[in-house]
């Protein structure tokens, strides 16, 4: 019998993929990788197990998924459609990453994953494990077998000896990392109404966020968070308490109709407090430190990255390449952003960069100008000379 390596998160698709594959003549061994979701990884092994999984992998990629991945995407301020931070997006290469590393362990060419014919991840998995190896064999069980709702896989499973619920009152489909949480599916589907209260898990409403404002002071040098309201502090530890304090103060809640890969569009629902502040702490120092035309040209590239990063393609030619463009001018990323977080909004109350180009003498109006205002009837006299016909 052949060997399969299953991405193996422990819910109910991936969970009925194990009986599912086995009827199908595989040996299966399961893969859970560990990126800072909240979750039981010594069940999800007894669960892989009792569903007839020889052995399973779990792997704490969590300070990888950091370095590698999430840095490099504020380096380019990467939000998809401007508001997505892309967490789930950013997993999924990691994911096929290790896929293809277990399976050359395990010595087949047999790789498998539970997403559905309808979404992104399946095309973010299966593109980055090609381009790794091109000669992996991907199965991929939901967009093959019969079952028309969640019930019929819970009652499948049920005779496989697992009892596992579907939860009629939270009718979502989660998924969540270190970087955030997304909520889709069930009432958020109906557009006219704005999200159930119980659509979200962590960020207060503003209206009953804390009454007290938040002040941190977000300090980095050469693009890389170090310290926190003046402390050292590790990033992970730092993504810690920024979701803490963005929970409690409101700050984080994105809606957003997203326009999937896949030809679709659909309604996302993100919690993610921490990607939220930390884009904004990168967004003011960058606007500190580039010039005009770097800034404005930095801002294609962004959107450009953000959609190879989003539709799979993070181990293209394209996106190692824009990567070195990114790396080089967070390098002139060294300086402190202090703001406030209150009622679900982020105030800027002081910006400090070693490498700013602002210039007080020739912003103020006040005295103390160097600015010669005589400078300007030129400046325009030349500016003008393309457009004029006569």
């Amino acid at each position: 019998m052949k060997k399969v390596i299953l991405a193996y998160s422990g819910g109910l698709d991936t969970s009925c993929c194990i009986p599912y594959l086995k009827e199908k003549g595989f040996r299966v061994i399961c893969f859970s990788a560990k990126i800072g979701q909240k979750e039981n990884f010594n069940e999800i092994k007894k669960r892989a197990l009792r569903l007839g999984a020889e052995k399973i992998y779990i792997k704490d990629l969590l300070d990888e998924f950091l370095k590698d991945f999430i840095l490099p995407s504020l380096w380019a301020k990467s939000l998809y459609e401007s508001k997505y931070p892309l967490f789930t997006s950013l997993s999924r290469p990691l994911i096929a990453k290790y896929l293809v590393e277990i399976a050359k362990a395990e010595k087949t060419d047999f790789i498998a994953h539970g997403c559905t014919g309808k979404g992104n991840d399946q095309v973010r998995i299966e593109v980055s494990a090609k381009i790794l190896n091109p000669k992996i064999k991907i199965l991929a069980p939901v967009r093959e077998w019969h079952f028309k709702s969640r019930e019929e896989q819970a009652e499948f499973l049920l005779k496989k000896g697992l009892k596992l619920k579907v939860k009629k009152s939270h009718p979502y489909s989660l998924d969540e990392n270190v970087w955030g949480l997304s909520i889709e599916a069930g009432p958020l589907e109906d557009l006219r109404n704005p999200p159930p209260k119980d659509s979200y898990f962590l960020v207060r409403a503003p209206e009953s966020a804390i009454n007290k404002p938040i002040d941190l002071e977000i300090e980095l040098k050469e693009g890389i968070p170090f310290k926190l309201n003046g402390k050292k502090i590790s990033f992970k530890k730092m993504i810690e308490i920024l979701r803490e304090a963005g929970a409690k103060t409101g700050v984080g809640r994105i809606d957003m109709i997203e326009n999937r890969l896949v030809g679709i569009k659909s309604r996302e629902i993100y919690e993610t407090p921490q990607s939220v502040i930390l884009h904004k702490v990168y967004e003011e120092l960058y606007s500190l430190v580039l010039d005009r035309e770097t800034l404005h040209f930095f801002d294609i590239l962004s959107s450009k990255y953000s959609e190879l990063i989003y539709y799979g393609l993070f181990f293209t030619d394209l996106k190692i390449a824009l990567d070195k463009f990114f790396d080089y001018l967070r390098r002139f990323l060294t300086g402190k952003i202090k703001l406030r977080l209150y009622k679900g909004n982020i105030q800027i109350l002081e910006r400090y960069a070693k490498h700013s180009l602002y210039k007080k003498e020739l912003a103020t109006y006040s005295k103390g100008s160097v600015f010669n205002q005589k400078w300007a009837e030129g400046f325009i006299e030349i500016f003008r000379l393309p457009f004029i016909r006569k």
